[in-house]
């Protein structure tokens, strides 16, 4: 079993926010493959299904942002996985929105979602893909990423949903070293 985490924050009020790039991606994977039935384990909203014929549980974790590494935590000891069975979905303000980046492992780099998992997993050596969302210019970053999408923005990111999910499809089929290849090639 694979554990696919995207990382936002509940409530309407998040809804097409930068910080919810996660949470979307995973609501675009569910969509595409038609999983539906949302429980509530982990401290999160869960889907079980397949996924590019892989049993995967997609996780959006309701503990906002700064205590996602709870449910990652919850999960992962729960079903004693391979922290290479796991993959976050994070928003990322230093890629463009439109481009994604996938990673074998490495520092959360100023993330407070990927740091409070970094801590409660006690390490950095798990996959995530970080999704673009544009760096803040005026504002704080806080309050950028809490921002919502402009409408153009929303235009270039829906494809990079659609490539998140090619991307998760590669990982799961072929492994991160051939997915980080395929899907990271604009860098």
């Amino acid at each position: 079993m694979k554990l696919i985490v995207g990382l936002g924050n509940p409530g309407s009020e998040y809804v097409k926010t930068r910080h919810n790039a996660g949470f979307m991606a995973v609501e675009r994977l569910a969509k595409r493959h038609g999983i539906s039935g949302v429980k509530s384990n982990f401290h999160a909203g869960v889907l079980d299904g397949q996924v590019a014929g892989h049993r995967c549980l997609l996780v959006q974790p309701m503990t906002f942002m700064n205590r996602s590494g709870l449910t990652v935590a919850e999960a992962v000891n729960f079903y004693k996985l391979d922290l290479q069975d796991l993959l976050v979905l994070v928003d990322e303000a230093a890629l463009p929105v439109g481009t994604i980046r996938l990673r074998a492992s490495g520092s959360a780099g100023g993330h407070n979602g990927l740091s409070d998992i970094e801590n409660r997993l006690g390490t950095q050596d798990y996959p995530r893909l970080r999704i673009g969302v544009e760096s803040p210019t005026r504002a704080s970053r806080k309050d950028f990423v809490l921002g919502r999408f402009s409408e153009d923005q929303l235009a270039e990111l829906d494809p990079a949903l659609d490539r998140t999910c090619d991307a998760i499809a590669s990982w799961l089929n072929d492994g991160i070293d051939k997915a980080m290849s395929l899907y990271n090639a604009e860098e």
